[in-house]
């Protein structure tokens, strides 16, 4: 009769809360617990999905912003200091001109008022890119390194510092270029036919040219990145052997300023150079 009437208790929403002197032949019923509901943590709740994607996609913008930050940061304090030396920087970059035929030496000219002083600040501004490009490279590296995978870092970590030395050497090689270049370029010169140079078309030249070698110089670099991830092999390299020589040459004629014949020849020859190297290197690497 006590069990029927637990049952209808029960039934109607009672908790199970027997006391021990409820139980049958003298034996003490224990008072049942109520199970706890089972809910997960509040860490482990998800969020929405629309949500996730909006927070990921303001995160990269703030990282990205703080970057370009620094980087102006870096690149306006290498300006500064380019703008104090930018007298003897001129002095320096003028001497490939030489002398004119009077055997004096060649003279630079503006044309407007405010040529000189933006002429000025555009080197000051290279001078400044140049200075702050060990910064410009870390700060890459630490945007785009969360998004490659533990073997890619290993790979690519290496070469940052690399890209920095090899880029130096193309504009150390630009340097070496330049009197060439100018001397065969200022040899149509004439009692008949003087030059007259201007301030911005002689310094736009010679800023081409030396990014011209410097970028020239992270070839191989490109190369042995594509042949670490898969995507090329040495085999493949030496292959297209024959195409890569017909870019190589329409690269260098197309890029080099001037339409001289010495920067294409030398700077289509250091390609290369740097191809064959690359097809070295990569066959080292066991691709």
């Amino acid at each position: 009769m006590a069990d029927a009437d637990a049952d209808a208790l029960r039934e109607g929403g009672v908790p199970n809360r027997l006391s021990a002197s409820t139980g049958t032949a003298g034996e003490a019923v224990l008072p049942a617990r109520t199970p706890a509901p089972l809910t997960p943590p509040p860490s482990a709740t998800p969020p929405p999905v629309g949500e996730e994607r909006v927070m990921t996609l303001v995160d990269h913008l703030s990282e990205l912003r703080r970057r370009i930050f620094i980087c102006v940061g870096a690149v306006v304090a290498g300006s500064v200091i380019g703008f104090i030396f930018v007298g003897r920087i001129i002095a320096i970059l003028r001497q490939p001109l030489g002398v004119g035929l009077d055997g004096l030496p060649r003279k630079l000219i503006f044309l407007s008022p405010g040529e000189a002083f933006f002429v000025e600040v555009k080197l000051a501004l290279v001078v400044g890119i140049v200075l702050a490009m060990p910064v410009l490279l870390y700060e890459l590296w630490q945007f785009i390194s969360p998004g490659l995978t533990q073997n890619e870092r290993r790979i690519s970590r290496p070469w940052v510092p690399v890209a920095l030395v090899f880029f130096l050497i193309g504009v150390t090689v630009a340097w070496f270029v330049l009197p060439y270049a100018i001397t065969f370029l200022l040899g149509f010169e004439s009692a008949d036919i003087q030059a007259t140079i201007t301030l911005d078309s002689y310094f736009g030249f010679v800023g081409t040219l030396f990014l011209a070698f410097g970028l020239t110089m992270e070839f191989p670099i490109v190369l042995v990145l594509l042949s670490k991830v898969g995507i090329l092999s040495s085999q493949r390299l030496a292959s297209s052997r024959r195409i890569v020589i017909l870019g190589i040459a329409i690269f260098a004629a197309v890029v080099t300023p001037g339409g001289d014949l010495v920067s294409p020849l030398v700077l289509g020859g250091v390609m290369y150079i740097l191809y064959e190297l690359s097809i070295r290197l990569v066959k080292m690497g066991g691709r």
